[in-house]
C-alpha cells in the first residue's frame, strides 16, 4: 500500500512546505509548521467546480451609478451594547467572527442574544461543537431563560450543518466554534488551517446565498490573536474581540472590522449571575473614586469608535537606580519614552534618574496619541507631589517639538466632560470651542499651543 503524501502547513499564514522547517518560509513565524496529509489534486478540481458553481450567479458589468444601493436593514439583538458594536444590529446575510480568551463570556453573550431574538419572533439556531445540548440547556437555566425556544444542534460535520441551515432557514445561526467544524472532503483534522479556512468559506457562501446571518466563534492564540489563517478575518464582514481580565467583572467587546458600521467601536458589559449586562455609563468604570485629588492622577477623554470615554491616567515617579525603569499598562511603552524626552527638552522636567510607571485605570487600552498631554501632566504631578485641581481633564497630542496638536472630534470630548460635571480643561488651541457656547457651561477651558504653556496653566491653577 502506497504511503500517503504529506505536507507541512503553517498555522499562522496557511503556507505549505514539502518538509518540516523551524521557521515558516512564508511569514517567518517559528515552530508553526504542522504535518498533514496532502489532498488529492483530481477530486479537488471537481469538488470546487461542482460546489461553488451553484452559488455563483451570473451578472453583467454595470457602473456604480446604475446600481440601486439601499442601506442595510438591521435587526436589534435586544442588547444595546452589542448593537452598538455591530453598527445597529445584525444584517441579513452578514457573517460575524467573535473571538476571545476561554471563559470570558462569548457563548454566554451569544446565547442571551439568541434568546432575545427568539422572544422577538425571529427564528434562531445554536450549533455547538464543544458542548452537548444538555450543557447548553443548563447554561440557559443559569441565565434565567426558563422555557427558551432557541433551537440547538450538537454537530461538527460541515455538510450536516449546511443541510440543517437549508432546511430550517433561521434568521441567525451561531457556530460555536469554527475550530471544531470539519468537512468530509478534507482529510486534515478539525482545527487545522485547511479545515478552518474551507469550513469558514462554505459557511460564508451559505450566508450570502440564503440570507442567514451567521456568527462564528473563534479560538485565540496565547498572544491574543484569532487562531487559524489570517484569511479568516478577511472573509467575514465583522470581527469582534472580547477583551478584559477573567478575574474582573467587566468585559469589553471591540469591533476590529465592520463592513456595516464603525470600527474600534466598543461595548461594555458587566458579568453578573444572570449573564452579561450592558453598562450604560462606562466612564464610571475607568475613573477612580478619590475623595480628594491625589498627585499623579489626570483624567482624559478618549474616543472608542463613536463613543467618548473618560479615562483616568495614573503616573508614579519614584527614585530609581542606575537603570531606571519605564513601565506602562494600557499605553504604548515606546511613546512613553518619547514623551519623557519631550518633557525634559521643552519643559525642563527631568526624569532621567527616576522610575516612571504609567497606568490607564480599568484595564482599558489607549492607542490614540490624544492621551499625550494627560500622561505628561500626570507624570509632572507625581514628580512634584502636587495634585491637579479637582474636576480637571486634559487631552491633546504632543509632538517632538513640544507643540500640542489637536485631537479629532474635540468638541464631543469636551461635551462629554461637561456632561459629567468636570470644571477645568486644558485642550489644544485648535480644539477650543467658540465663546459663549452654552454646551460647555460650567467648564473653564484653557487652550494651549505648547507643553510649556500647559504646565504654566497648571501652576496657575494650583
Amino acid at each position: 500500500m502506497a504511503k500517503d503524501k504529506t505536507i507541512h502547513t503553517c498555522t499562522e499564514c496557511g503556507g505549505t512546505s514539502p518538509k518540516w522547517l523551524g521557521k515558516c518560509p512564508h511569514c517567518n513565524a517559528w515552530n508553526t509548521l504542522v504535518e498533514s496529509v496532502a489532498e488529492s489534486s483530481a477530486p479537488v478540481k471537481n469538488r470546487y467546480s461542482s460546489q461553488f458553481q451553484s452559488l455563483a450567479k451570473a451578472s453583467e458589468v454595470t457602473t456604480l451609478a446604475d446600481i440601486d444601493a439601499t442601506d442595510m436593514e438591521r435587526t436589534p439583538t435586544g442588547h444595546e451594547e452589542l448593537d452598538r458594536v455591530l453598527g445597529g444590529g445584525i444584517v441579513e446575510g452578514g457573517v460575524v467572527l467573535i473571538g476571545g480568551d476561554p471563559g470570558i463570556g462569548k457563548s454566554t453573550l451569544l446565547l442571551q442574544a439568541l434568546d432575545s431574538l427568539q422572544n422577538a419572533g425571529h427564528s434562531t439556531l445554536y450549533v455547538t461543537g464543544e458542548e452537548s445540548g444538555a450543557q447548553i440547556a443548563l447554561r440557559s437555566r443559569r441565565l434565567g431563560q426558563e422555557g427558551s425556544q432557541v433551537k440547538v444542534l450538537a454537530e461538527i460535520q460541515l455538510e450536516k450543518i449546511l443541510a440543517t441551515l437549508e432546511a430550517t432557514r433561521p434568521m441567525i445561526a451561531v457556530i460555536d466554534s469554527i475550530q471544531t467544524v470539519y468537512s468530509d472532503q478534507l482529510t486534515s483534522a478539525p482545527g487545522s488551517v485547511a479545515q478552518v479556512r474551507e469550513c469558514a468559506a462554505h459557511l460564508t457562501r451559505a450566508a450570502k446565498a440564503s440570507g442567514v446571518c451567521i456568527v462564528l466563534v473563534g479560538h485565540v492564540t496565547k498572544e491574543g490573536a484569532l487562531a487559524g489563517p489570517r484569511v479568516l478575518e478577511h472573509m467575514v464582514d465583522t470581527v469582534l474581540y472580547f477583551e478584559g481580565d477573567t478575574h474582573s467583572s467587566f468585559r469589553l467587546v471591540r469591533a476590529i472590522k465592520n463592513r456595516f458600521g464603525a470600527v474600534n467601536e466598543i461595548g461594555v458589559f458587566a458579568m453578573t449571575e444572570k449573564g452579561l449586562k450592558g453598562v450604560s455609563n462606562p466612564s464610571a468604570i475607568f475613573l477612580s473614586q478619590h475623595a480628594e485629588p491625589v498627585p499623579g492622577s489626570c483624567v482624559m477623554v478618549t474616543l472608542e469608535g463613536t463613543r467618548p470615554l473618560l479615562v483616568e491616567i495614573q503616573a508614579l515617579v519614584d527614585s530609581g537606580g542606575p537603570s531606571p525603569r519605564r513601565l506602562s499598562v494600557g499605553l504604548d511603552k515606546d511613546r512613553l519614552a518619547m514623551l519623557l524626552a519631550v518633557l525634559h527638552r521643552h519643559a525642563g522636567v527631568a526624569c532621567m534618574d527616576q522610575d516612571v510607571f504609567v497606568n490607564a485605570v480599568g484595564g482599558v487600552r489607549i492607542s490614540e496619541p490624544a492621551a499625550d498631554l494627560a500622561v505628561m501632566l500626570a507624570i509632572t504631578s507625581s514628580l512634584r507631589g502636587r495634585a491637579l485641581p479637582k474636576g480637571f481633564i486634559a487631552f491633546g497630542e504632543v509632538g517632538l517639538a513640544g507643540e500640542v496638536r489637536p485631537a479629532p472630534r474635540g468638541q464631543e470630548r469636551l461635551k462629554e466632560a461637561a456632561k459629567l460635571g468636570f470644571s477645568v480643561a486644558i485642550v489644544p488651541k485648535a480644539n477650543a470651542p467658540r465663546k459663549n457656547d452654552k454646551a460647555f457651561e460650567g467648564l473653564t477651558i484653557h487652550a494651549v499651543e505648547r507643553i510649556e504653556q500647559a504646565l504654566e496653566v497648571v501652576r496657575g491653577l494650583g
